[in-house]
């Protein structure tokens, strides 16, 4: 056989370990557990840091203050050094709105050693357990996703219920520009891929991962693991909390959500683009050989099936065609389920190889930035050397 025979085989043998080996992480039915309303409401304290949120505030905090929540709870947004006027704006919302009791908290700029949400997350956990009596859990919430009014409640009963410590669901994000039809479906995609829901929930399973926009954490379980100031470095937040609650023995469920969405636009593929590589490289641990292996894997597995089919028309050559065609049809495949669960044409499947290569080469670019001394740059800060969601 020809080399590109051999490479569209290779390509062929990866996607039938994915499909079969990979905890099933192409499909899309891992909601809320099973879950019945306890007999008493546990205290729940929601923290929301915001750092210029002013634009999305409006439409995401009215869904905090207006959680139909049986029991006691209260909304401690956190204010980490916005110059929008965005703590100004939640006070102004709550008083008009009224609704669950609204906290604003302004804690200044972040320590050396720490990236800036979780230097708002820990302030506003800090002031949550001065509470008495203190509250069960934390709602982890960002300030760009909005709540259905039973979402409290639904995420309580279904960590009360299963006796889980961490509850997560990856919101819904928004598709509403060509940009975020093409990209955003393949974000959630790749991330399943990298860290299956399956194996998350497993109890016997190592892996651990979870969705940073909808946290609920139960407050006895962020202390024995030492949350936040154990991942004080993350980058990837989301994933290192949940590596620290299973560290200290703690038990993890992860999502898809159906009534908790992202209200963030993206019209642009420049802000796709900065929010994939801001973070792109830390994922890698800033290991140029895991770079170089990222990046042949990416090409392997999602590159290798379009070109073969084309290369094995132009040179006659059926094994590669073949090979090629059923790799991208296996590829296709599994992309359908996360492009039917943002209700978007199936159309787009098969043009999953495109999206790969501006995956590849965001990743590139976040590698690149990082060596300039612009990595993880978001919202006026850098973190030249962030750490990354990673085992220790």
């Amino acid at each position: 056989m020809s080399a590109v025979a051999w490479t569209a085989v290779g390509s062929l043998a990866a996607w039938v370990w994915l499909l079969l080996g990979q905890g099933l992480f192409w499909r899309t039915d891992q909601r809320l557990p099973p879950r019945t309303a306890p007999g008493d409401w546990p205290c729940v304290a929601v923290v929301v840091p915001a750092r210029d949120e002013a634009a999305v505030l409006p439409v995401s905090l009215p869904s905090l203050l207006a959680q139909d929540y049986p029991g006691d709870a209260e909304i401690f947004l956190v204010d980490d050094g916005s110059e929008d006027g965005t703590g100004e704006l939640a006070r102004a919302l709550s008083a008009r709105l009224g609704g669950l009791p609204l906290t604003v908290i302004r804690p200044g700029e972040p320590e050396p050693g720490w990236t800036g949400k979780l230097w708002a997350l820990r302030h506003g956990i800090a002031r949550v357990r001065e509470r008495r009596p203190e509250p069960e859990y934390l709602l982890l919430t960002d300030a760009d996703i909005a709540h259905e009014p039973d979402s409290l409640r639904e995420l309580v009963a279904a960590a009360r219920t299963n006796g889980l410590d961490l509850v997560s669901q990856m919101a819904r994000l928004r598709v509403a520009s060509c940009w975020e039809r093409l990209v955003v479906p393949a974000f959630v995609y790749f991330f399943a891929q990298l860290y299956p829901f399956r194996w998350v929930n497993s109890t016997d399973a190592r892996t651990a991962a979870a969705a940073g926009g909808c946290v609920l954490l139960r407050t006895e379980a962020a202390v024995r693991a030492g949350v936040p100031e154990s991942v004080r470095q993350a980058v990837i937040d989301d994933v290192s909390v949940a590596r620290a609650v299973r560290r200290s023995g703690g038990s993890l469920w992860l999502g898809l959500a159906e009534r908790v969405d992202s209200v963030r636009p993206y019209p642009r593929l420049a802000d796709l683009w900065r929010m994939v590589s801001r973070s792109a490289y830390a994922q890698l641990r800033h290991s140029p050989l895991l770079l170089i292996g990222t990046v042949a894997g990416l090409a392997l597995v999602y590159l290798t099936p379009p070109a073969a089919v084309v290369a094995g028309v132009l040179t006659d050559d059926p094994v590669a065609g073949w090979a090629g065609a059923a790799a991208w049809l296996m590829m296709a495949g599994t992309y359908a389920p996360i492009l039917r669960y943002y209700r978007l044409c199936l159309w787009q499947a098969p043009a999953l190889p495109f999206t790969a290569l501006l995956y590849l080469l965001m990743t590139v670019d976040s590698a690149i930035q990082h060596y300039r001394g612009r990595g993880a740059a978001w919202k006026g800060r850098t973190y030249t050397r962030p750490e990354a969601a990673q085992d220790r």
